[in-house]
């Protein structure tokens, strides 16, 4: 557990997007949303924060993109950074700062980690036998090569990973090695490289991770941490022999570049210079000093790099604290399936923001309520379209909207005054009261899930104070006690306007102006602050909004989502799906060359369905009964699993007529109808679709 009972401050990151493609909703379950409920929370409670990102703009897979579209990895870089960065603020991620690695200043950062170490001794050089493309006429990194996994036997496992057993590899690991750039075999070579011996940093590990940890990290992390450990760890290369990253700085290292999970977590700290300097701030007590809490927020991908490799980095440099906390989710799945950029299997953000203007939030919600925090989890749009209709609108938009119509109705829009409390007002009001420690608690233990559904029970809580109080009834027979339940539903909707603002910010932005209250902020002057509410006012305080407070007209906080909406997103996705079988689909390999007198002797012609049957206990063929203006034929074909008797009588087809008779199951086929196989596998007709076109018609 850690020793820090009260930070100084708190240095939050969120792993680095790489830039070979745009943010989809595995990145924000996994790891931009929890952070930003935890940096805002942690703003509304008055803490010194700095929440820190950047583009990761190095390594294979981003030369990987480059060479798949015919550009430089700079214009990749540039062109994914752009709809990266402009995404985050759209979606209302609140980073203190996003830079990307391409930086003057995070060149300039690894480069002088890379030779503090290498000057302190704590690098291994070593010449190694490395896997090289002859025809490409260069070492193959990572990714640039594909092979089988000698762990689960995956034929698609990458030089640095299985992506199927998630086991960490060396490229010259694999079985049956194949070059990524070429598609060749892959020859040997060798060449130099630096090491950090992570053997050196077991013991350290151990006492710092299996003891120290124990308690306080996730199972999932804690677990894969232990794995490793116990597995043995050794030396690990911190350069490639790549032409794109941050050049190795010392001698010897011409044509090499900083190994991208060497210089990417270095990012971190390179973002946090960068804002400090505009901030006019010392970068350094946001990693130098022992009193400031740092949490990495990944996904389960990376735990690896940030729990073994980086911090075994910062040990080894001496100056830097430890993480104290890296609370990694687990995997998103898209409708049943895997997640992948490649692939096109995603919701991307930037188009999601196309598709739902304004409606950031009911992303933001969903992804938070069906977060992959303990095992993967799917994401399907129907869910998500009954969790905006059926919570959001339903629970949370519905007790505001008639909270806020009554006020304005009944007392045109000025608080009541609250008279004699009766024990289910005092209660209420109680209850009211615990939710900013019963969501603390959950968020400060990293169940954002869990804090998201009690914000939700708050709203419950009012919704449920009204229906049983009925103010719409009881104001005709009394006029004094409806001021006291308006009174008291008022101070849920403004307790809701706080402490929603970490999970909901746009939806809060539209209740405070409903309700005419902000919430602290550092940039506020004391006279601004002592107007405006913060997270333990909602326990402290005891009324929120004040008698004659002035709120404004109501305005819906969310809207229904339709379902010719879902339908959209749903139809989209079956495109997607339709386009990788084509791609992924295994032709035929092509036959024997045939001379133009063997195709002249196939008499082919235009006939058509006129009958046709199931053959008796046969589960594949149809007896047909086919004119070909010749005349009327039999033909057994195997088709009966694709199609019906019925649906194909008066079917215009291509037949081959000279044919030999075969018998099958005693009845002679006289002839072949063509026939050819769609994306999902089922037959389709190869026929003339002009209707002009006249049974007996030769194909030439």
């Amino acid at each position: 557990m850690s020793d820090i009972k009260t930070p100084s401050r708190y240095t939050i990151t969120a792993a680095l997007p790489y830039t070979n493609g745009p943010i989809h909703i595995g990145h924000l379950a996994g790891v931009y949303v929890p952070a930003d409920i935890y940096a805002r929370y942690l703003r509304l409670t008055g803490k010194d924060v700095a929440f820190v990102c950047g583009s990761d703009e190095h390594g294979v897979a981003i030369s990987m993109k480059a060479k798949k579209e015919g550009v430089t990895p700079k214009d990749i870089i540039d062109k994914y950074h752009a709809i990266i960065k402009q995404s985050f603020v759209d979606f209302g991620i609140t980073f203190d700062n996003y830079s990307r690695t391409s930086a003057k200043v995070h060149h300039d950062t690894a480069s002088e980690f890379f030779i503090n170490l290498y000057d302190k001794g704590d690098f291994i050089e070593e010449t190694t036998a490395q896997l090289y493309d002859e025809e490409a006429q260069q070492f193959l990194a990572d990714r640039f090569v594909i092979g089988t996994c000698p762990k689960c036997g995956n034929e698609e496992a990458y030089g640095d990973q299985c992506e199927n057993c998630g086991s960490s590899l060396n490229a010259t690991d694999l079985i049956n090695p194949k070059s990524t750039i070429t598609g060749t075999i892959p020859t040997t070579k060798e060449t130099k490289h630096w090491f950090l011996p992570l053997d050196r940093y077991e013991e350290f590990l151990r006492e710092w991770i299996l003891k120290g940890h124990k308690d306080d990290w996730k199972p999932n992390v804690y677990g894969q941490c232990k794995s490793w450990i116990d597995g043995g760890l050794e030396p690990r290369a911190v350069t490639r022999d790549l032409d794109w990253g941050i050049p190795v700085p010392v001698p010897g290292g011409e044509g090499k570049v900083l190994y991208v999970w060497f210089d990417a977590p270095i990012g971190y700290i390179s973002s946090t210079k960068e804002w400090a300097a505009r901030e006019g701030k010392d970068w350094e007590p946001y990693w130098k000093d022992e009193n400031t809490k740092l949490v990495h927020f990944i996904g389960k991908d990376n735990i690896v790099f940030h729990c073994i490799i980086f911090p075994s980095m910062l040990k080894a440099e001496g100056s830097y604290i430890l993480p104290e906390n890296v609370p990694a989710n687990e995997f998103l799945n898209l409708e049943g399936n895997k997640l992948s950029t490649s692939k096109n299997w995603a919701v991307w953000l930037h188009e999601y923001l196309v598709d739902f203007p304004d409606m950031q939030d009911s992303l933001r919600y969903t992804l938070t309520a069906n977060a992959p925090e303990t095992k993967d989890n799917d994401f399907t749009w129907k869910d998500f379209q009954a969790r905006n209709n059926n919570e959001l609108v339903a629970i949370l938009g519905n007790f505001i909207n008639r909270v806020v119509v009554l006020t304005n109705k009944y007392y045109d829009g000025k608080v009541p005054a609250a008279g004699n409390l009766t024990d289910v007002d005092t209660e209420t009001l109680e209850q009211l009261g615990k939710f900013p420690d019963i969501i603390s608690s959950s968020i400060e233990r990293y169940r954002f899930r869990e804090a998201g559904q009690e914000l939700m029970n708050l709203a419950r809580l009012g919704n449920k104070y009204l229906a049983d109080a009925e103010p719409w009834k009881v104001i005709k027979v009394d006029e004094e006690r409806v001021k006291t339940i308006m009174n008291v539903a008022l101070q849920i909707a403004a307790g809701l306007a706080v402490l929603s603002e970490p999970f909901l910010p746009f939806t809060s932005n539209k209740l405070k102006n409903i309700l005419n209250i902000k919430l602290n902020s550092k940039q506020d002057s004391e006279t601004e602050r002592s107007r405006s509410l913060n997270w333990n006012d909602v326990s402290t305080i005891e009324a929120l909004l004040q008698p004659e407070h002035q709120i404004n007209e109501a305005e819906l906080l969310f809207r229904k989502i339709e379902d010719s909406e879902i339908q959209t997103q749903l139809d989209k996705l079956e495109a997607t799906k339709k386009a990788n079988q084509n791609e992924n689909k295994k032709l035929m390999p092509q036959k024997d060359t045939i001379t133009f007198d063997d195709f002249s002797k196939l008499d082919m012609r235009v006939g058509t369905i006129i009958k046709a049957e199931k053959m008796a206990k046969a589960k594949k063929l149809l007896v047909l009964k086919v004119d070909t203006g010749l005349d009327v034929r039999t033909i057994v074909s195997g088709i009966a699993e694709s199609f019906s008797p019925e649906e194909i009588i008066g079917k215009k087809v291509t037949v081959l007529i000279n044919l030999a008779p075969r018998a099958l199951r005693g009845v002679d086929s006289e002839g072949m109808i063509l026939m050819t196989e769609n994306t999902d596998g089922k037959l389709v007709f190869v026929n003339p679709d002009e209707d002009s076109v006249g049974n007996g018609e030769g194909i030439k």
